[in-house]
């Protein structure tokens, strides 16, 4: 287990930055495809998975791999999409069906990902420029490399917890 270190007051200043920022820029994007779209930031989520996958369809475990939703989450919450005819389930391709993007979803993702990416340029990436930006996402593989090594090494998220004890 890692050392307990306190952070320094510029540390917690720019990790408090950071967070503050993180949560305002998701929550501003996912009010306005809400607002405007119908779609909760997990259709989205879903609907962008699908139409980047070959055929627009993916097995279930592998929208849970892409999205690092537990499964029950993913099943619900497909079930909510597939009732508003977001998505189907194809079963002609073995024992678990496909999940696939219907023409009701094509249209939901057609419509709202260009005016969401207009404001992702608007809000993140003409704000930050492109050195900034290039730098930002070199940081950001870094972090996602510690979290890699961490969870391969001394990470106690598979053991059980204190809850699960009582």
């Amino acid at each position: 287990m890692a050392k307990k270190r306190a952070l320094t007051g510029d540390e917690l200043a720019a990790w408090r930055a950071f967070v503050d920022m993180r949560h305002r820029l998701e929550r501003h994007l996912v009010q306005h495809l809400q607002r405007e779209f119908g779609l909760s930031d997990s259709d989205f989520e879903i609907l962008v998975n699908l139409s980047e996958a070959p055929q627009q369809r993916m097995r279930a475990f592998e929208l849970a791999e892409a999205t690092h939703w537990e499964k029950t989450r993913l099943s619900h919450h497909l079930g909510r999409m597939e009732k508003r005819g977001l998505i189907g389930r194809d079963g002609s391709g073995g024992r678990y069906p496909d999940i696939v993007l219907t023409d009701a979803g094509r249209d939901a993702i057609r419509t709202a990902a260009p005016a969401n990416a207009a404001r992702v340029h608007e809000l993140f990436v003409d704000v930050l420029g492109a050195d900034r930006l290039a730098a930002l996402r070199e940081m950001s593989d870094d972090v996602l490399s510690a979290i890699e090594r961490h969870r391969a090494t001394d990470c106690t998220l598979d053991l059980p917890s204190r809850a699960d004890a009582k």
